[in-house]
């Protein structure tokens, strides 16, 4: 897995996880006026992903989705969202046991 930091369409920046097979599967959920705070946030999500609480829950679509939680602010959002809960309790697994190891 790897972060990748850039601009958005809106012309902020935010981080994504991207796969090895190039899906994204996470993203910061917010975008940054900067790229270097952009960069700070994915740092960040990078050391503290294991020690994240993952919430998982159902939208309104009856599709599941999880957030990572750490100090009381939402740090991540999956990629996409899932269509049973299990699928989305693996994806949220998969991010905190992999983030740490992403390359920045």
């Amino acid at each position: 897995m790897r972060f990748d930091v850039k601009a958005d369409k809106g012309g902020n920046y935010s981080w994504w996880l991207i796969s090895s097979n190039g899906q994204t599967v996470a993203w910061a959920g917010e975008s940054y006026a900067s790229k270097s705070n952009a960069q700070r946030a994915a740092e960040s999500f990078k050391k503290g992903a294991s020690e994240a609480k993952f919430e998982l829950y159902e939208n309104k679509g009856g599709d599941w989705s999880w957030r990572a939680h750490r100090g009381g602010n939402v740090v991540a959002v999956p990629g996409e969202a899932f269509a049973s809960k299990s699928n989305a309790q693996r994806s949220a697994d998969n991010v905190r046991d992999s983030a740490g190891s992403a390359e920045l």
